[in-house]
């Protein structure tokens, strides 16, 4: 390797490579520590670049006690594949989550020991991986995130948006020069010269890059870990504004923010990076000093933004204001010329939250009164929201038969119970492959719901396997009673439909006293949703008509009920919009 693209350190290097879930090997760089630690950094790259780009701070940050790595996010530096590509931003975040997994477990290095430094993109999948996972690191930092890349071209993300459905995937160029990067001339020459920089991004990722930005920075309440973010005083790559608007939002005591003057983007590749670099040092030590933080969520249902926002969707917007006559008009039209669509239909007649209707989004196949109520029906079923649910059903069942896999090797029996199961189609189709599940036990409160349940064992010839009996999910005595014990347990998609902690933690109760050590739970759960306020005024609910008035949890929330009802959360999945989630725990 030439001097031009040199990337070596004084600390000795390990090159090696990790399998992702999806099977895919990515490149990442290890530098360990003179002694055994169990401390670790962990580095992510801007977007372009590779983990040879950030190598400098491995001896710069002069943290000897510490190990150290860095990646080649897919798509960049020593990876196969196409340059620039991802699937979708989501599967990115879902890497960052089993690197540091794999770091933890590979290393053997306690979560709460490792603190990950962004820049740029790397700083978007850091901050979304956080919010969206509720990982239980030590700290984060973060340079310059893209919340808001700066385009110079008017209607550039429109344009580039109506090309992608016109022309599928295609791939556009960085416009950005090194020398509006970085004053240091040794990183502009180095950044010219290095073949592995990767000047082209998949325009699904660049127009994802937004809608998660843009989502992250406004639901930052729901990030609890101590941060510490720098904003270049000069970048010509990324807007200002979302950053400060992202930490201002952030929900931690632990945080600080320095503007650094005259920086350009390439915040800890800048000529005086020794500045930035100093307070990380600081800032890592100050986090090693203290008790490990943990944000109390006790009390979350009530004193919260998500409680504050629910709170707000509760009470009618004023008679007259544009906005709740918009929605006077939307739920005029959806309760009439809207019934034309079979699936509205449903939702008017057993609720839009109701397990009919879910059956029904599963499905998805359009249906309705002629032409025009199947093409009513078609923009529905496409509507955000449903094609989550849809996502979680396959997390779901790809989770269910994880669960599945684990009991089997363990040694343990197969004993399924689902406390809300709806009509039960998610869990047909986990098992219907799997033939060693002893046995299933779906429980719904709905008496509609529970016969259309046991229609369905009927139509599998599951009746020698499958059982379904109405049940209340929220009587803790009567979970724990069930017999026999099951050695899984599945909730899906009902905490979501109630604003309030203290039924959920009655619940999470009866499963913790019916399911047996080393025994797993399967839960949901909802922390944004891009339609909630649209739903709050216009849809109503299984409840009698009322109006569906969702209260968004964090991830870190529901992680935090159910860890407190003895269950330690082992891995997770979440669609690309970050609206549904799915994790798997086990019983401590």
């Amino acid at each position: 390797m030439n001097a031009q693209t040199d990337y070596s350190t004084q600390r000795p290097v390990v090159e090696s490579q990790f399998t992702t879930s999806d099977h895919t090997n990515l490149f990442y760089r290890y530098w360990p520590t003179e002694q055994i630690t169990d401390k670790a950094i962990i580095l992510f790259h801007r977007g372009h670049e590779h983990s040879g780009r950030v190598a400098h701070l491995v001896d710069e940050l002069n943290l000897p006690d510490f190990a150290m790595f860095a990646w080649d996010a897919r798509g960049h530096g020593r990876n196969e594949g196409p340059r620039g590509y991802s699937p979708s931003l989501g599967t990115s975040i879902r890497d960052v989550d089993e690197f540091v997994h794999y770091v933890s477990e590979q290393y053997q290095i306690p979560l709460e020991n490792i603190i990950v430094i962004g820049q740029s993109v790397g700083a978007v999948l850091v901050s979304t991986w956080v919010h969206d996972y509720a990982p239980k690191i030590r700290g984060m930092v973060l340079a310059s995130p893209a919340f808001k890349v700066k385009l110079y071209v008017p209607f550039a993300r429109t344009g580039l948006g109506l090309m992608q459905k016109i022309r599928g995937l295609f791939y556009v160029n960085s416009y950005v020069k090194a020398k509006f990067l970085t004053h240091d001339e040794q990183r502009i020459h180095s950044f010219n010269n290095d073949p592995l920089i990767t000047r082209p991004i998949a325009v699904n990722i660049l127009l994802e890059l937004y809608t998660t930005a843009d989502r992250v920075v406004a639901d930052a309440a729901a990030i609890t870990l101590p941060t510490q973010l720098f904003i270049s005083g000069s970048d010509h790559v990324v807007h200002h504004k979302p950053q400060h608007q992202f930490y201002d939002r952030l929900n931690t005591p632990i945080k600080e923010k320095h503007i650094l003057p005259g920086f350009y983007h390439d915040t800890l590749g800048e000529k005086d990076r020794h500045i930035p670099i100093e307070m990380i040092r600081q800032f890592v030590d100050k986090l090693f000093a203290l008790p490990l933080y943990q944000h109390d969520y006790q009390f979350e249902d009530t004193w919260s933004t998500s409680a504050d926002a629910f709170r707000s969707l509760s009470v009618p917007l004023p008679k007259y204001c544009p906005k709740n006559l918009a929605y006077q008009i939307m739920s005029k039209s959806m309760s009439t010329l809207g019934k034309a669509s079979e699936g509205v239909r449903i939702g008017y007649d057993k609720g839009f939250d109701s397990g009919s209707t879910l059956d029904y989004v599963y499905r998805n196949e359009a249906q309705g009164s002629g032409l025009f109520g199947r093409i009513i029906d078609r923009q529905y079923l496409n509507s955000i929201g449903w094609q989550g649910i849809r996502q979680r059903k396959v997390n779901i069942e790809n989770i269910i038969r994880q669960a599945i896999r684990e009991l089997t090797n363990s040694g343990k029996p197969v004993r399924i119970m689902d406390i809300a199961a709806g009509q039960g189609r998610y869990i047909f189709d986990a098992i219907n492959d799997y033939g060693k599940v002893d046995s299933v036990l779906l429980r719904d409160y709905s008496p509609v719901n529970v016969e259309q349940g046991r229609l369905h064992i009927k139509e599998r010839y599951l009746e020698d396997k499958v059982r379904f009996e109405e049940g209340n999910a929220f009587d803790a005595d009567d979970l724990a009673a069930v017999s026999p014990a099951p050695t899984l347990g599945i909730v899906s998609g009902l905490y979501e439909l109630f604003p309030s902690n203290e039924l959920i933690r009655a619940s999470l109760d009866g499963l913790s006293r019916v399911i047996p050590s080393g025994g797993l739970l399967v839960y949901t759960c909802q922390p944004w949703h891009p339609q909630v306020e649209m739903i709050a005024r216009v849809l109503p609910s299984h409840q009698g008509g009322q109006a569906w008035v969702m209260r968004c949890r964090s991830q870190g929330e529901m992680d935090a009920l159910v860890e407190e009802a003895g269950f330690e959360k082992i891995t997770q999945s979440i669609d690309n919009w970050g609206i549904f989630s799915v994790s798997l725990a086990r019983r401590r």
